[in-house]
């Protein structure tokens, strides 16, 4: 692998409406220039932050299983991602939502539908001056 491609941040998005993932992969790629792992469900998500450290973590609320809330708190409280910033992806936008988020540690929260400019500029400012560490080109594209 090219030096420069270990140097890239490295964001999860866990979402399990498949068009989403793949939209805010593609903006993230391509206006920020991150590698990008998919998480398709709340337990890919668990055991794929509990292996690997990421620069990010943008995460939907509203999904089966667990749901987003619970994964929200497993991540800040047992996994190698404590620390990383999480960015809400949620239609639940209301304020009780949004406090709930913020309460369990999340760095901020982004309203679906997506707008890219805004997306885009929360994330940089949620990303790190310097990646994490090395990373591997594992990535989760199951729907």
């Amino acid at each position: 692998m090219a030096e420069s491609a270990q140097k890239r941040c490295h964001a999860l998005i866990v979402d399990d409406h498949e068009p989403t993932r793949l939209l805010i992969a593609r903006i993230l790629e391509q206006d920020l220039d991150l590698q990008v792992s998919l998480a398709a469900t709340c337990e890919v998500a668990l055991r794929v932050a509990d292996k690997q450290l990421f620069d990010v973590i943008l995460l939907d609320l509203l999904m089966p299983g667990i749901g987003g809330f619970d994964v929200l708190k497993l991540i800040r409280s047992e996994s190698a991602n404590i620390e990383t910033p999480v960015i809400v992806v949620s239609v639940l936008d209301d304020q009780d939502s949004i406090d709930r988020c913020m309460a369990l540690k999340a760095h901020a929260f982004v309203a679906k539908p997506v707008n890219r400019t805004v997306l885009t500029a929360i994330v940089k400012a949620q990303l790190p001056r310097e990646p994490q560490g090395p990373r591997n080109n594992w990535r989760a594209a199951s729907g």
